[in-house]
């Protein structure tokens, strides 16, 4: 065993240093070193770091394999990342502090001029007994990135397996909860909880609230905006409802992709709000950038082609990961432009300091995702730094907005309880469609079960710190002004109380409205009706109930009352409606039922 001391830590502010460009820095955040004091003092073949993003993981292990190489504990290195550009840029950390990775490797002998390759999981998946062959010829420390992707697919964690069983050393990096699936994980610990559960165990960990209390991350704000949807059917029934209020998956899924549509006046709205937000940043962040992450080519040049007319300059659009793409990240990064649109391929690793605001214009719903995509975001240079994330008003985001603290693991076993459902239990084919890096036309949307007509946009509330701010207001209302005009630069604390002292003035500002010129967009919080989804069930139960009966005591069929009920009272079909349309419907039906007897 190789004994040394390493520089003891406690001195050490622990956010130092303040800015480490990537892979860069010259002396270590205190997590790093703690990790590295940890990691020689064990010794150990296998080592899985959990650190959030932006914290700089990185430079961890690329000290460390320098450490390793240095006292010939190893004599290569192989580093195994997600994706092409991912694979160029840990070259290019790597070459800045003295070691020299070939990221264009591909067969046969290395040159002696290089201390190891930089290689994807896909092409460990294609020749995983090259990458073994070149493991026992040398002794190997292998970095494996975001590691939960050899967990993609049988073949992948098979191939990593079999490349790097004969390792000297492995060192495993993530940034996010692990998988929505319960793929095993290569050279991944499981240890089994009093419960049963097999559960991921970290060797060391330092999480996103950990960072954010150190000053090493951004506080993230998050800007929920809602609106009207209104789509048509396959069937031809025209569906219209609100983001965020209780309906079926299916209907909150054909919202949140009505609100999408660039042709609507959801996305033009929510596009002129984070354009606002970025310029208030820009004030104290001159270079801040802007990203939104799109589902699909066409939807990225349209997003583009209103940014270019809200703004009146061009916006960078990246649609695939290819050399091209990542040369327009690496350019994008540099300069000072506002705003970059990608299709899912920035959702993770790709480091862009400076990107402040971000825009969650993309379907994906797995708690995986969302937080590589937020992590874009997190990225801290000076103490300070806020990000703001746009999204649209739907309740699994909200839930990971409001959990962005919550440390996890990946869970093996799943507990299967009647009548619960796990929120996290993701299907496979969510997960993979989630990860993918391809982003050519699939004809995904020519099968779409419905087409967009109309929607608009409603800003909703602000997500911070597990908490919700303010009240619903129009685009471009003073109130709406209030939370886009908040510094950029604001410690964590402050911008909590910022958050309350904006929200206690729209609320006083709106109590002086006589209720009946308040409608329910300039209702506070606190008297905005508030009915849970079992609550609506039950409702809508209630009425199918009511109507049954009356069935038998008119004789007209139930669709002719419901649609009756409908005329009368307005409002889209139950399946959609409100809780205080359905109780305007049963009131509406037990009086023509009185009326017949």
């Amino acid at each position: 065993m190789v004994t040394t001391t390493a520089t003891s830590s406690h001195h050490l502010s622990p956010a130092f240093p303040g800015r480490a460009p990537w892979g860069t820095a010259n002396k270590l955040r205190a997590w790093q070193q703690g990790a590295m004091e940890k990691y020689i003092q064990e010794q150990p073949r296998d080592f899985l770091a959990v650190a959030t993003p932006g914290a700089g993981k990185t430079t961890f292990a690329l000290t460390l394999a320098s450490w390793l190489l240095h006292h010939h504990v190893v004599q290569q290195v192989t580093v195994v990342a997600p994706t092409e550009h991912l694979k160029k840029q840990w070259a290019a950390a790597a070459a800045r502090i003295g070691i020299k990775l070939d990221p264009d490797y591909s067969a046969g002998p290395l040159s002696k001029e290089y201390d190891g390759i930089a290689i994807t999981y896909a092409g460990v998946g294609v020749r995983p007994m090259l990458h073994r062959n070149r493991s026992e010829q040398r002794k190997t420390l292998v970095i494996l990135d975001e590691i939960h992707h050899a967990g993609d697919s049988k073949s992948w964690g098979e191939a990593c397996l079999e490349a790097f069983e004969p390792a000297t050393r492995r060192l495993a990096l993530t940034g996010t909860p692990f998988r929505s699936d319960t793929n095993p994980i290569p050279f991944v610990t499981y240890e089994e909880g009093n419960d049963g559960i097999r559960r991921s165990s970290a060797d060391y960990t330092y999480g996103y609230g950990n960072a954010l209390g150190d000053g090493v991350v951004r506080p993230v704000i998050f800007l929920s905006y809602s609106g009207n949807m209104r789509w048509r059917t396959k069937a031809g029934d025209e569906i219209a409802a609100r983001l965020g209020e209780p309906m079926t998956k299916d209907a909150v899924s054909q919202a949140w992709r009505t609100a999408l549509d660039p042709r609507g006046d959801w996305m033009p709205n929510v596009l002129r709000a984070a354009d606002q937000r970025l310029t208030e940043v820009r004030k104290s962040i001159p270079d801040a950038g802007g990203l939104v992450i799109a589902s699909d080519q066409d939807s990225a040049r349209a997003y583009a082609k209103l940014i270019r007319e809200i703004t009146g300059t061009k916006a960078t659009v990246v649609l695939s990961d290819d050399a091209g793409a990542s040369g327009r990240i690496d350019e994008f990064s540099e300069n000072t432009d506002r705003w970059m649109v990608a299709v899912r391929m920035v959702s993770e690793g790709v480091d862009v300091p400076r990107l402040a605001v971000g825009v969650y214009a993309t379907t994906i719903s797995t708690p995986l995702f969302f937080a590589q995509a937020v992590g874009r975001f997190v990225r801290s240079r000076r103490r300070g730094e806020t990000a703001s994330v746009f999204l649209p008003t739907i309740p699994s985001l909200l839930g990971f907005a409001g959990e962005m603290e919550v440390e996890r693991d990946h869970v093996l076993d799943r507990p299967k309880k009647e009548g619960e459902e796990d929120p996290y239990a993701e299907s496979e084919k969510e997960m993979a469609e989630a990860e993918k890096q391809q982003d050519e036309d699939t004809g995904e949307q020519d099968m779409l079960p419905f087409e967009a007509l109309e929607s608009d946009a409603v800003f909703d509330r602000v997500l911070y710190n597990a908490a919700e701010f303010g009240m619903q207001a129009h685009p471009g209302s003073e109130e709406e002004q209030d939370y886009l005009g908040i510094p950029g630069l604001l410690e964590p604390d402050q911008v909590q109380l910022l958050l309350q002292k904006r929200q206690a003035r729209q609320i006083a500002h709106s109590r002086k409205k006589p209720d009946a010129e308040a409608d329910l967009l300039e209702l506070p919080a606190e008297r905005r009706p508030v009915v849970s989804h079992k609550e609506l069930l039950e409702l809508r139960k209630q009425l199918n109930t009511m109507v049954g009966a009356y069935v038998h005591q008119s004789g007209k069929p139930h669709g002719v009352i419901h649609t009756e009920l409908r005329r009368v009272c307005g409002g889209p079909p139950s399946a959609e409606a409100t809780a205080g349309q359905i109780r305007e419907r049963i009131k509406k039906v037990q009086e023509w039922a009185t009326r017949m007897r």
